[in-house]
């Protein structure tokens, strides 16, 4: 019962708030509503485009073809380690610095190269208008914004496309290493079965010893044609489900949401500023 009462007099005394400053906030409302539809004029608008990629399996493409017991498909798409790479490479500082100088992508933010903090405002305008997100069935989304609708198809396509030279540079490096550590290993093997073959009184055991070295060289030497062949094998390290098109409409700003926020925002504040003089004068 008295909670019930105690209601009651809230809601006589919020009425009562409201019926004597309703023209108050009213004002409020419309000139906070006019001023944010002013702001949100005055915000130069940007378009999205956005292309999607799906990653391929990481399998070495050689082994895949030339190996009858190797049980992975190159032809397969990427599981979610792939596509976890892809992301990586897509969002790495040599893919910003690959954007910024084709693009010149500075100069197109208005960012002048001596200016103070220039590296820390242009990673700041890139990671704000370039995002790179998985989709829900393991492809990658790579979204771009930008004042320019041309721009930013284009920004999205070159990503896309610039996403195999980096596999490429990456793969290679790798396999350089592999097949100079590989061509020392079979040097190292093969003196290691001369040896054996150039030793007096030929036995069971030695040459089951080199026929046993025989066949881990011949083993070692496919591999290692196999990462010769990766070395400078160029292939496409993706599916292009879609590449990105010229938006014919922008997605930011939302005027409406604009206008809302402020108006509303406005009259909240409008509220607490009013219970806060209404108290004073009260006391």
């Amino acid at each position: 019962m008295e909670q019930d009462n105690g209601r009651g007099r809230e809601a006589q005394v919020a009425k009562f708030f409201f019926r004597r400053w309703w023209k108050v906030l009213l004002v409020v409302f419309v000139v906070a509503a006019v001023a944010s539809l002013v702001a949100s004029l005055l915000i130069k608008p940007l378009y999205k485009s956005s292309a999607v990629i799906f990653p391929t399996s990481s399998n070495r493409l050689s082994k895949a073809i030339m190996d009858y017991h190797y049980s992975l498909d190159f032809m397969d798409y990427g599981i979610e380690r792939d596509c976890e790479y892809a992301m990586q490479i897509l969002g790495s500082r040599r893919m910003q610095e690959a954007v910024d100088k084709h693009f010149n992508l500075a100069y197109h933010y208005g960012i002048e190269p001596n200016a103070t903090h220039a590296q820390f405002k242009f990673d700041e305008m890139y990671r704000g208008n370039i995002t790179v997100k998985r989709t829900e069935f393991l492809g990658v989304e790579i979204g771009v914004l930008d004042q320019d609708p041309q721009w930013a198809a284009d920004i999205a396509n070159y990503m896309a496309s610039m996403y195999d030279s980096l596999c490429h540079v990456i793969h290679h490096d790798r396999a350089v290493g592999a097949a100079l550590v590989m061509d020392q290993v079979c040097q190292a093997m093969e003196r290691e079965i001369d040896s054996l073959a150039s030793l007096p009184d030929p036995s069971h055991w030695r040459s089951q010893l080199i026929s046993d070295k025989c066949e881990q060289l011949a083993d070692l030497q496919t591999r290692a044609m196999q990462t010769a062949i990766d070395k400078d094998l160029e292939v496409s390290y993706k599916y292009v489900v879609d590449r990105a098109v010229v938006a014919d409409k922008k997605a930011y700003p939302k005027r409406l949401l604009i206008v809302l926020a402020g108006s509303l925002g406005a009259v909240v504040v409008c509220v607490f500023g009013l219970l806060l003089f209404t108290r004073r004068d009260d006391d």
